[in-house]
């Protein structure tokens, strides 16, 4: 019997991708740019895995997978992000595959599911095995996000709008605005996306997020890769694996 996948992937490319070789590996595929419609969809058209990218907007992957139903089907969450695939969400998900996937990482999943040799977990026991949230941001309707920031011996709420990419040194994560860099709580760069899910940061360096509104201009360097001019006449280097997203997002 035919198995059937379902993809939730905001990134045209990714999506496509793992689209193809799911069905060249033999799956019947359901493809979805966000996870709200992939979730009406399951309402009908059970799948017997899903494959999830973690940050979409609308619903990320984390809140399509509180929306499942018990007992869900084996997930597998997608991503760019290596530091989703250590250790943050390991016993809550049946695998994870970084992007760009390849197919021969990509069948060692396939061969698990199809072989059954995936325990299908509760909701709550997934749930359960998420890590615990950073510190969180705060808005309300019709003001600006916020997150907490160190000031002295206390702590101020800094707009995330004033912020043009943070920074992660020796596990401090850094919010750079204007001139001025502020020390924040979190200890990953992972822990700002999750964060800010629907906001668009960009990572461009393993060490760098950017707040794409705050992009002034991008140039191409001698060795191959972008230099990215934010505020106050500040260059950030992006990485190459990092300049075709960044093509995309800011639409040049």
């Amino acid at each position: 019997m035919t198995l059937r996948a379902a993809i939730a992937d905001d990134e045209p490319v990714a999506l496509h991708r793992l689209r193809t070789l799911l069905s060249e590996a033999g799956w019947d595929v359901d493809a979805f740019e966000d996870g709200k419609l992939l979730l009406n969809h399951l309402r009908e058209h059970p799948a017997d895995a899903l494959f999830l990218d973690i940050q979409m907007p609308g619903l990320s992957g984390l809140e399509v997978l509180g929306e499942l139903p018990d007992p869900p089907p084996p997930v597998i969450f997608v991503t760019a992000r290596s530091e989703y695939a250590l250790a943050a969400f390991e016993h809550a998900a049946v695998d994870y595959l970084l992007k760009p996937v390849t197919a021969d990482r990509l069948n060692k999943t396939l061969a698990r599911i199809a072989g059954n040799q995936v325990p299908r977990r509760s909701v709550s026991e997934l749930r359960a095995a998420l890590p615990a949230p950073g510190p969180a941001a705060h808005a309300t309707p019709g003001q600006p996000l916020r997150f907490p920031v160190r000031a002295g011996e206390g702590k101020l709420l800094l707009e995330l709008r004033r912020v043009s990419h943070f920074e992660v040194v020796d596990q401090v994560v850094w919010a750079h605005a204007g001139k001025q860099k502020y020390r924040t709580s979190w200890v990953s760069l992972a822990e700002v996306e999750a964060a800010f899910p629907a906001t668009g940061l960009l990572r461009i360096q393993r060490h760098l997020l950017v707040r794409p509104e705050a992009v002034l201009g991008v140039r191409s360097l001698n060795s191959g890769r972008r230099a990215v001019l934010v505020q106050d006449g500040v260059e950030l280097e992006a990485s190459r694996s990092a300049a075709h997203a960044l093509k995309e997002r800011l639409g040049i």
